[in-house]
């Protein structure tokens, strides 16, 4: 009796563990999602635009204007464009390494620890249902070593057991392939559409200095 209070506990475990596995892979799912959405503009035309209007500040030097026009604004390439003028003085290659550097450390290097929390979660669910399947057996299969007969119900609750957990991880993991997918997908769109707009930035951040050079600004 013991014996069997104790492998209910150890079972319950099994989907407790299961449960928390979940939550964590898709809270991170959903905090990737978000902060890509939060950092990318929509579409490169979107992107064209924003770049349009901080053209004409940069193109006369005018780089308090442009820094009016990035504050405030969470998506990377304004967030980036506006760390470039606040540390103009600092030269354009520093500024452009520093930029660069905050991208990497700042931005990919927090959804790649998400991303990582997602990939945990799909590989660790189903190594829990197969715990629990291994459970399920010893369990059933430790009743009939030991009874002489056993009843068709109790096996059947420690295969259910087995065959349920071992559902409940694929369930959970194959979602989350899925998801996973699709977030390397929107992330490389981000890092090709921050790598053009910095491109494009730089350029006329390198003519707005030129000009603020002219202008003694």
């Amino acid at each position: 009796m013991e014996m069997n209070t104790f492998m209910d506990i150890v079972n319950n475990s099994v989907y407790f563990f299961q449960a928390v596995v979940a939550i964590y892979g898709t809270y991170c799912a959903v905090v990737v999602f978000t902060r890509i959405q939060q950092k990318r503009f929509k579409t490169f035309d979107g992107q064209s635009q924003f770049l349009d209007v901080l053209e004409e500040p940069l193109a006369r030097g005018d780089f308090d204007s442009a820094q009016q026009i990035c504050d405030g604004d969470r998506r990377a390439v304004v967030q980036l464009g506006y760390m470039a003028i606040v540390n103009r003085k600092l030269g354009l290659k520093k500024v452009r390494d520093l930029v660069m550097d905050y991208f990497q450390r700042e931005v990919l290097a927090d959804l790649e620890r998400r991303i990582s929390g997602i990939n945990i979660a799909i590989k660790t669910e189903p190594m829990l249902g197969l715990l629990g399947t291994v459970l399920g057996m010893m369990q059933a299969f430790g009743k009939l070593a030991v009874a002489e007969s056993v009843k068709a119900e109790d096996l059947a609750h420690d295969i259910s057991f087995a065959l349920i957990t071992t559902c409940v991880g694929l369930t959970i993991s194959i979602p989350l392939m899925f998801v996973l997918t699709a977030t390397n997908v929107r992330m490389r769109s981000m890092q090709d559409l921050v790598a053009n707009g910095m491109g494009r930035f730089f350029e006329m951040y390198h003519q707005g200095l030129s000009a603020g050079a002219r202008h003694g600004r």
